[in-house]
């Protein structure tokens, strides 16, 4: 739970929940934040945390999965560097090459 200026304490569902409403509607995030009450910094920060994106599947990913993602992908990018470095080394040459 955090708390913003004015001591009001939100948990995670309220903030999925002002995230959503931010993003469904058309207001700007200054008139949002006013409205609610919420420091724009907060919401922003909240944005990045609680956003989803639905992939071609139909499965939803949150900013967390996305971040998992990424140092995933560069781990097998360091492996599969390794794995080329060893087959050039192992890989027996002619005496054409």
């Amino acid at each position: 739970m955090s708390t913003n200026n004015k001591g009001i304490c939100y948990d995670e569902d309220s903030k999925r929940t002002l995230v959503n409403l931010y993003q469904a509607g058309g207001k700007t995030q200054a008139t949002f934040c006013k409205e609610y009450g919420i420091a724009p910094m907060a919401l922003n920060r909240w944005i990045k945390q609680y956003s989803t994106v639905q992939i071609d599947d139909g499965k939803v990913l949150t900013a967390k999965h996305v971040k998992h993602f990424q140092k995933r992908n560069v781990q097998l990018e360091k492996e599969l560097l390794i794995l080329k470095k060893a087959i050039a080394i192992f890989t027996p040459h002619s005496n054409n090459d």
